[in-house]
């Protein structure tokens, strides 16, 4: 067990909003800032930021590896489409969390023309793994799959 000291420097830290990092990987239509990593906390095991959808804009499909994500919606209205050729979908509001398994392909759109999506992300790894991928995106497909709380799966 640690000694005081070593709790003064290796304790609880508080990394201020204002000096989030945003010098990290990035994929179109989305803008990350790390809040807590190795560099900026000390941390070995997470990795959580920020994350700014503008109005009416989505993100090109992408996967982060063997990453687990988990998106808290503070403010907007996203919708999620994952899947080998994004057919499935769902959508999550303010105080909703989102799940992404390792190696899913999916991307984000931001549901509202009029307001931005502000989420807090959170990822099991340091690695800052984005896999951009160049799957063809069907803006209205037929047979898409809904899974929300309106849509369940069937």
């Amino acid at each position: 067990m640690s000694d005081a000291s070593d709790w003064k420097d290796n304790g609880v830290k508080v990394v201020n909003g204002d000096h989030l990092d945003t010098n990290t990987q990035q994929t179109p239509g989305m803008d990350r800032a790390a809040a807590i990593d190795y560099a900026t906390a000390g941390a070995s095991k997470l990795w959580a930021g920020t994350v700014a959808i503008q109005p009416g804009a989505k993100t090109g499909t992408h996967h982060h590896g063997a990453l687990e994500s988990i998106i808290y919606i503070v403010s907007g209205k996203a919708r999620m489409r994952w899947g080998n050729a994004l057919e499935y979908v769902c959508e999550a509001g303010p105080g909703d969390f989102i799940y992404i398994p390792p190696y899913v392909p999916h991307q984000e759109i931001n549901a509202s023309p009029e307001q931005p999506i502000q989420c807090v992300l959170i990822r099991s790894d340091q690695d800052p793994v984005v896999v951009n991928l160049d799957i063809p995106v069907v803006e209205d497909p037929k047979g898409l799959n809904w899974i929300d709380k309106i849509h369940p799966a069937p």
